[in-house]
């Protein structure tokens, strides 16, 4: 039997153990898990503010693990590579897995969300679903997951050098989009309620401008750009407010990219803003295998430092006492890392 740690329903962990795993068949490979990433969507289960999360369910999505075996004939890993894991489990026979957008499968199963994931110390994953790197910790590995949806949410935007991009949220999925913003050479600007949160993305991300929630958010930024508003807007907050405001900092001919979710219902005027300005709106589910290899290999060129991500740590039998003090604001949690060993 292995140790495992499941979420039974909403606010209520255990400590369970689970059958041993088996050997991998063709297309597979086991592993053990090392370092577990914690994020927004495991916060979100544990509240029951998740839409596709479903209950009993073994979380952990980010990853860094190490490959035990392997099936027959499997040649894109090798016992002993460290690997980051690609955590949606996507059909390859849907409309949408057929045109490369095996993101948003419909028949998608997403690992520690609906179906169990790493918070156990081995199991089965489809070989290729893993990506190697002979330079990056078990750490570094656990993080990409998180970095790869701020990448696609921006490649979705699309940005260009010298556009204004506002990123909307200063958690971990709008610092991972600020980096990739960054990275395209348009100029980073960063809206939060959190004073601390910004002042975090002006002193170690480096962004161009931030501005705090206050009431004159909108001519702030009319200030910061010149009057021209952003180019791009990127909704990183899961708020359905924000996401019904986040229209009105769209410049003419702008695109507003959703990435964080709701479960509520987004509104907003249509005539003066959305069809006057001709905006374009866009929604960011997940990523693709390209965004985890492309990450890789710019953290291990050093184009991306990971070092400020990581702030906090626990051992896996700490893990269940220490999950509710990372939802406190006045904690400063950018990513909880927890070790299997």
């Amino acid at each position: 039997m292995m140790k495992a740690i499941q979420l039974e329903q909403p606010k209520q962990f255990r400590r369970i153990e689970v059958p041993e795993a088996a050997q991998p068949g063709a297309g597979e490979a086991l592993v053990r898990v090392h370092r577990i990433g914690i994020c927004g969507t495991d916060y979100g289960g544990y509240l029951g503010k998740m839409p596709f999360y479903s209950y009993p369910r073994i979380p952990g999505h980010e990853l860094g693990v190490e490959v035990l075996a392997v099936g027959d004939g499997e040649r894109n890993v090798s016992p002993g590579d460290r690997c980051s894991v690609e955590p949606y489990m996507n059909c390859q026979q849907c409309y949408s897995c057929r045109r490369g957008s095996g993101n948003c499968c419909e028949n998608l199963k997403v690992l520690g969300v609906m179906t169990d994931g790493g918070m156990r110390e081995r199991f089965i994953v489809p070989a290729r679903k893993l990506h190697k790197s002979t330079k990056l910790t078990f750490e570094q590995l656990a993080l990409v997951e998180t970095l790869a949806i701020g990448c696609h949410a921006v490649n979705r935007g699309n940005p260009q050098e010298g556009d204004n991009v506002l990123v909307i949220g200063a958690g971990p999925i709008g610092l991972s989009a600020i980096e990739f913003v960054k990275l395209s050479g348009a100029r980073t600007l960063v809206l939060d309620l959190n004073q601390q949160r910004l002042d975090f993305c002006k002193r170690v991300m480096r962004v161009d401008e931030t501005i705090l929630v206050n009431g004159s958010e909108l001519e702030d930024l009319k200030r910061a750009t010149n009057g021209s508003l952003a180019q791009i807007v990127i909704d990183a907050t899961g708020s359905n407010k924000s996401m019904a405001n986040a229209l009105d900092f769209c410049a003419f001919t702008g695109r507003l990219v959703y990435v964080g979710i709701t479960q509520q219902e987004v509104t907003f005027p249509h005539a003066p803003i959305m069809h006057r300005r001709e905006l374009t709106l866009l929604a960011s589910r997940n990523a693709l295998p390209d965004d985890f290899t492309r990450i890789i290999r710019l953290i291990e060129e050093g184009k991306i430092d990971t070092r400020p991500w990581i702030t906090h740590h626990a051992a896996f039998d700490e893990m269940i006492e220490a999950f509710p003090t990372w939802l406190k604001p006045e904690a400063g949690v950018i990513k909880a890392m927890v070790a299997m060993e």
